[in-house]
């Protein structure tokens, strides 16, 4: 008779971080930068607009996207990933990295599908980096240099694309 025996390990395994995007959506008003900073659902929390990746767009697009559906912002993908940041959602056991996408804001729609579930704000970046409470976050934020772009924008997204259409529309 043989057994075949299987050893688990009593170590705990850390779980992988489930990927998300965020828009780092700011704007220059007259030499000061501004960085928009949206509430959580329950309105607890100051966070960047963020969610899942979505299919047939890449992720700066998704981030573009959910800073729509969050805050009502039409803007310009401008470089790529800023940087990440980890956190945790409430009644979710998994990590979350969320990849950060710099948007820089050409208007404010006052219609957006999440209007009366969350509340928006201009803030500085000191004051935004106080208010989140990821310090990763917080330290992008502080260190979010929009000259370091350059001055090509990668994708304009607004609610009137003429390739698309409709509030997901994007144009190069």
């Amino acid at each position: 008779m043989t057994f075949t025996f299987a050893l688990r390990s009593h170590a705990p395994q850390a779980a992988s971080p489930l990927l998300q995007c965020a828009a780092l959506c700011y704007r220059i008003r007259g030499s000061k930068l501004q960085l928009l900073l949206i509430t959580s659902r329950s309105g607890r929390r100051w966070t960047l607009p963020k969610g899942w990746p979505m299919p047939g767009r890449s992720m700066a697009e998704s981030a573009a996207r959910e800073a729509w559906e969050e805050a009502g912002v039409r803007g310009r993908l401008q470089g790529g990933c800023a940087g990440s940041y980890i956190y945790r959602k409430r009644h979710s056991p998994h990590p979350h990295m969320a990849m950060v996408f710099p948007l820089e804001v050409t208007g404010l729609d006052k219609r957006f599908p999440e209007r009366g579930q969350r509340k928006r704000r201009w803030l500085s970046r000191r004051r935004a980096a106080a208010l989140v409470h990821e310090p990763d976050l917080a330290r992008l934020l502080l260190q979010f240099d929009p000259d370091e772009l350059g001055s090509t924008p990668i994708l304009t997204f607004g609610p009137h694309s003429p390739d698309q259409g409709g509030p997901s529309g994007f144009s190069s």
